[in-house]
């Protein structure tokens, strides 16, 4: 698993978040895959309010409770929003730039650290992995190593809650059946890349898992995987709890 930490040269969503908060705007956020065409990701959206949170989003930040972990925090909306209910929030993130933003915006507890990352210890009673949570595993590969770092930052009685998406519709043919290569790798596991005006990004994994692979590796690894809420394409928000 990867445990470093970006440098602001090579953190296009970092200054993409920076420029939007000061400057009320920011360019395009690029992002280019050797599995599909290039994309681009709406930088305001990073901002939106608790009102504007998907159905899933909002479902995880009302159940979550307790001592709250907000893992990939970004811009700090989630936490933000968890704050204004009144609930005790730790939001973490691998840019420098996106914590400060986040200082500035008013998020009490903020941390520069990788989740992966040893050093990395407490004991949260929800961890929270929204918009696409799933994404930080990277490759099927590192779920065993994900397992048990949750497992040792859960408190007694802690859960996860966790949205991803199932990639099976992009290979959907006219009669309803799947064409997928089952030697290939996990048709999940995407690469991406991150351009921002002149800044770089490097390539970086991202996985979109299904729920019956997700529930397979839970169990394999002393977990249970629970479906909590189907979104309206293809994703869903699982919690994940120690087996007793």
């Amino acid at each position: 698993m990867h445990t470093d930490i970006l440098s602001p040269e090579k953190d296009p969503m970092g200054q993409a978040i920076s420029d939007y908060y000061k400057q009320g705007k920011a360019d395009k956020l690029r992002v280019f895959s050797s599995q599909f065409d290039e994309d681009e990701i709406p930088v305001k959206q990073l901002f939106r309010p608790l009102k504007e949170f998907p159905i899933l989003e909002r479902t995880a930040i009302d159940m979550a409770s307790g001592k709250i972990l907000d893992v990939g925090a970004g811009s700090g909306c989630h936490s933000l929003a968890l704050q204004q209910l009144g609930k005790e929030v730790c939001a973490i993130d691998i840019s420098p730039l996106s914590v400060k933003i986040m200082q500035e915006r008013g998020v009490h507890d903020v941390r520069l650290i990788n989740l992966f990352n040893e050093q990395f210890a407490g004991s949260f009673d929800t961890i929270l992995l929204l918009m696409n949570g799933s994404g930080i595993i990277g490759k099927l590969e590192n779920m065993s190593a994900f397992f048990r770092k949750i497992k040792y930052l859960l408190a007694p009685g802690g859960s996860v809650l966790m949205d991803s998406s199932d990639l099976r519709y992009l290979f959907e043919e006219e009669d309803g059946s799947y064409l997928l290569d089952l030697a290939a790798d996990y048709y999940g596991e995407i690469d991406f890349r991150m351009k921002y005006k002149q800044i770089e990004g490097e390539s970086f994994d991202w996985l979109y898992i299904d729920y019956t692979t997700l529930s397979l590796y839970a169990s394999k690894n002393g977990f249970r995987a629970e479906l909590i809420r189907e979104g309206n394409h293809y994703d869903y928000l699982v919690r994940l709890t120690p087996a007793p």
